[in-house]
C-alpha cells in the first residue's frame, strides 16, 4: 500500500518538474532575448535618430556594439550588417543609412522565443 501510494506522489511530481523545467527555459530565453536583441534594436533606432549630433566615430562605436549583441544572439547576418555599417559610417551616409535598414529588417522581433500561451492554446485535453 505505502509503495502505491510513493509511485503516485512520484507520477505528480514529474509533471511539475517537467513544467517548471520548461517555465524556467522559457524565461532565460526571454532575459537573453530583451539582453541581446531588444537591447541592439533599442540602441540601433537611438543612434539613428540621434546621429545628426554624434559625431561619426560615436556611431561607429555604437555599432560596433550592436553587431557584437547581434553576434551574441545568433543573428550572423545582422551582426555583419551592423559591423559594416559601422566602417561605412566614415565613408558615405547613404550607405550607412542602407545597411542600417537591411540589418534592422534582418533583426526582427520574430526571433523573439515563443510565450507558453502558444503552446497551451494548442494543448487538447
Amino acid at each position: 500500500m505505502k509503495e502505491s501510494d510513493e509511485l503516485q506522489q512520484s507520477r505528480l511530481e514529474r509533471p511539475l518538474e517537467l513544467s517548471c523545467e520548461r517555465a524556467r527555459k522559457q524565461a532565460l530565453d526571454l532575459l537573453k532575448h530583451t539582453r541581446t536583441c531588444k537591447l541592439a534594436l533599442e540602441l540601433c533606432l537611438l543612434v539613428r535618430t540621434h546621429r545628426v549630433v554624434l559625431e561619426k566615430q560615436d556611431v561607429h562605436d555604437c555599432c560596433g556594439f550592436v553587431s557584437k549583441l547581434c553576434e551574441e544572439a545568433g543573428c550572423r547576418e545582422a551582426s555583419e550588417l551592423c559591423a559594416k555599417a559601422a566602417e561605412a559610417v566614415f565613408g558615405s551616409e547613404k550607405t550607412y543609412l542602407e545597411l542600417c535598414e537591411r540589418s534592422l529588417k534582418k533583426c526582427s522581433e520574430s526571433r523573439q522565443p515563443r510565450s507558453g500561451s502558444q503552446e497551451r492554446a494548442t494543448y487538447v485535453a
